[in-house]
């Protein structure tokens, strides 16, 4: 799901600055040009005063480790013996910026190396790395660099499966999945499985099955070997709906007429591929179906995974609707199945964020997360009866994910949030216990968020943590009792704050319960002043899939940026969000339109109540994709205390978004609580200042569902803004020359209906397109308004493991 929406680019921001900067503007006729050009500086001028900010430690085979950190000017490499202990520079950073300037046509600097990871060969001895799509070897010798060869086209990539990879010899041959013993491949053709030798020729095989047809063909990527080669399993999948989105270009860079494409897009309600699996023994040529009283309506299933032992297969079973998971194992010689895991849930099971199975011995046990207990934690189970053995962990607080499962010490190593109850309980933590639930063990303590690596030995780990108001600080810990071995960064807030920076605060306050605490946290400007009231904008993303407010350091947020045109900028995670009790997170389900907002009023009006500065008549909301389905409901079901909204590529209707997405809050079958949620549906409500703002390009969201708010907004006679962004995705402004309008407009509608200030006259202000020195804008360095980028929220996503 996409929090980050609209982005400026840093260089974009700090040209548009120097301009403003120049132009010759009467301050009577434009207010607020030193306020724009302040917040647009904000992001470079902050992100360059913080240094020993140590990025997550990369860990060597000799036990070693190495990390980069921030630095004047840019980013050093640091090494790290834990053994010794000891630190220092991975290597001669000056000599490498000279060896590599000197043949890349380019001069860098020792703090202005152009990689950010690297890996070593020969021993050691020379340094590998990739600069735009080139790989480099440098020898750390004598620090001259060159070229790599490029890799071997024939080594199997991501997504290789049990050995498969294409024949870069004979291209001709059908790509398939070879056997665990190399003898034998398996692959897809008519429909049908088919068996070759590895070395015979492409058209040669026998077909191992004969129930294929074009409705209800086998899919290669589902073959799954048997150990001992002898058997088959796959997926024989009868199809379902194949729902296109239709876009237009209207203004594509090489040419002057539109374009015009389609992309698959399967959306609530839709009739789903169904999958069949099947055991196949090859000699026999024996089919036989999986009976599927188990797996009655999947919204999907697993991939097939063969015991070591080859006595049976496992898949997992999601259902249509998500109220339950169930993990299957399948005879491997009978084809009969039994329930290994079979969990319920009257409301949603969080299978894209609450999923953790680890089978220990070859499934003679199986450790398993769940939230039945209203918490989620982790159980043993009895792989071979399917009973639970006991809890190993319990109370009230919740595993956030598991880092190592160590069989040989039967422990497991795992972060935790909500553990200590006089610190922030979005903040994570570090633990290990073992099997029997016994040796519970705290490795971190500090009041903050903590981001850990434990070594492959698990002898050490590195522990940095950091909250919105301490700088991070990074150490080496010993991993049998957590203590500190060495001292790797501390970063300095002074020149921060020399700089006027103002940390962000956190708040508190009950939310609808009157019981329960809601988090948030509070962005003042650099130019802040006691006794002056300011106008509050919240930015929200009430997307339930995680909790959103910052928790940990960052030296510039882009609501500083906001904030800096004389607001008070807010971000709140209300119940319905992730990371709390199952009943926090369940408050969304089937009802993603109320967003938290009976909790984020409360919220507002405790600080309003603790700080006069804090104008409570005048609170204004944002958000893009839910967010932006959420800033327009902010209009739509709580007019009378928001006052002005603006909302970018929002899923404003969640029959017209991704169904993994909007079927996991909203449930299946579609009913009523659809209605309920629809900004569509409730368009007519409008209250207030409303700017919708869409990319045409949209992959992400359809972006009919903003058009369809426009034209019932129409229809009630609605007064409201409406703007279009020629050739751009769903993260508006990422590419191309409308970043900066993006932002702009965001920013001139905030300043026009809740500050009622007179927006400059950009049109009477001289703008080129090029910086100072000719060259054009680039997008490097982008700040993202909307929060962090997608494709950081992926990366953070696919670190914790998380299938999606």
């Amino acid at each position: 799901r996409r929090a980050s929406i609209v982005t400026m680019s840093a260089a974009m921001m700090a040209t548009t600055a120097s301009i403003l900067a120049l132009a010759v503007v009467p301050a009577s006729a434009q207010p607020a040009v030193d306020d724009y050009v302040r917040a647009a500086s904000l992001q470079a001028e902050y992100s360059a005063l913080v240094s020993d900010v140590a990025d997550a430690p990369v860990w060597l085979e000799d036990g070693r480790f190495w990390y980069r950190k921030t630095a004047a000017g840019g980013h050093v490499f640091v090494v790290v013996d834990p053994t010794a202990p000891s630190k220092a520079p991975a290597f001669d950073h000056a000599r490498l910026a000279q060896g590599f300037s000197a043949v890349a046509g380019r001069t860098v600097s020792a703090t202005s190396l152009p990689f950010s990871t690297f890996a070593l060969a020969d021993a050691g001895a020379t340094l590998t790395f990739a600069v735009e799509n080139t790989s480099w070897r440098c020898s750390l010798t004598t620090y001259t660099c060159a070229q790599a060869p490029s890799a071997d086209d024939g080594n199997a990539g991501p997504g290789a499966s049990q050995g498969a990879r294409a024949d870069s010899k004979d291209a001709a041959r059908p790509a398939g999945v070879t056997s665990p013993n190399g003898q034998l491949v398996a692959y897809v053709r008519e429909h049908n499985i088919y068996v070759r030798p590895a070395d015979a020729a492409p058209d040669a095989g026998d077909a191992v099955t004969r129930s294929g047809t074009a409705e209800r063909p086998f899919t290669q990527s589902s073959i799954a070997w048997s150990p001992d080669a002898t058997r088959l399993a796959a997926y024989r999948v009868t199809r379902g709906d194949r729902r296109m989105v239709r876009y237009v270009q209207s203004s594509p860079p090489d040419q002057l007429q539109p374009k015009t494409f389609e992309v698959q897009y399967t959306k609530p309600g839709d009739a789903l591929d169904r999958p069949e699996p099947v055991l196949i023994d090859i000699a026999a040529r024996r089919e036989t179906v999986v009976d599927p009283a188990l797996f009655p309506n999947p919204y999907s299933l697993s991939r097939l995974e063969w015991r070591r032992d080859g006595r049976a297969f496992t898949f997992d079973y999601n259902p249509r609707g998500h109220q339950g998971y169930r993990i299957v194992e399948v005879d491997g010689t009978s084809g009969a199945a039994r329930a290994l895991v079979d969990e319920q849930t009257s409301t949603f099971f969080h299978y894209s964020g609450r999923r953790f199975r680890h089978d220990v011995a070859d499934g003679a046990e199986i450790i398993w997360l769940s939230e039945r207990s209203g918490w989620a934690h982790l159980y043993l189970y009895d792989g071979a009866t399917g009973r639970v053995k006991h809890p190993i962990t319990s109370g009230d607080w919740l595993v956030r994910s598991v880092v190592r499962v160590d069989e040989s010490s039967r422990q497991i190593w795992f972060t935790a949030g909500g553990t200590y109850a006089d610190q922030n309980p979005y903040f994570v933590h570090f633990y290990r216990v073992n099997f029997d639930g016994t040796g519970l063990t705290a490795l971190t303590r500090e009041a903050g968020d903590h981001a850990v690596s434990l070594s492959p030995d698990r002898r050490f780990y590195v522990d940095t943590w950091s909250r919105v108001d301490q700088a991070p600080i990074s150490q080496l810990r010993r991993a049998t009792d957590g203590a500190v071995v060495l001292d790797l960064e501390r970063a300095d807030l002074a020149p921060l704050k020399a700089a006027g920076w103002r940390a962000p605060e956190p708040f508190v306050a009950k939310g609808r319960d009157g019981r329960t605490d809601i988090w948030g946290v509070i962005i003042r400007p650099s130019t802040f002043q006691t006794g002056r009231t300011y106008p509050v904008i919240e930015y929200i993303y009430a997307g339930p899939h995680d909790s959103f407010a910052p928790k940990n350091f960052s030296a510039h947020y882009p609501m500083q940026s906001l904030a800096e045109l004389g607001f008070i900028v807010v971000q709140i995670d209300g119940m319905g969000t992730a990371n709390r009790s199952k009943a926090f997170h369940d408050v969304a389900w089937q009802n993603i339109g109320d967003a938290g907002f009976p909790d984020r009023i409360l919220w507002h009006k405790a600080a309003a109540e603790k700080y006069p500065e804090y104008d409570i008549r005048r609170v204004g909301i944002y958000g893009g994709s839910a967010g932006g389905q959420n800033a327009t409901g902010a209009l739509l079901f709580h007019g009378d205390f928001y006052k002005v909204a603006v909302s970018f590529a929002g899923c404003h209707d969640n029959r017209m978004d991704k169904i993994w997405w909007n079927e996991q809050w909203m449930g299946w079958p579609l009913g009523p609580h659809y209605d309920a949620s629809s900004n569509v549906v409730h368009a007519k409500n409008l209250k207030g200042h409303l700017l919708l703002i869409v990319p045409e390009l949209d992959t992400n969201v359809d972006p009919s569902s903003t058009l369809q708010v426009v034209n019932a907004l129409i229809k009630a006679n609605k007064t409201f803004d409406f703007l279009v962004m020629p050739n751009e995705e769903h993260g508006g402004g990422r590419r191309g020359p409308s970043a900066p309008y993006g932002d702009r407009k965001v920013w001139d509608f905030f300043v026009t209906h809740i500050l009622d200030a007179k927006v400059p006259d950009w049109n009477g202000i001289a703008s080129e397109r090029t910086t100072p020195t000719g060259t054009p804008l680039t997008t490097s360095g982008s700040l993202a308004l909307f929060g962090p980028s997608w494709d950081e929220v992926w990366a953070r996503w696919a670190k914790d493991g998380r299938d999606h």
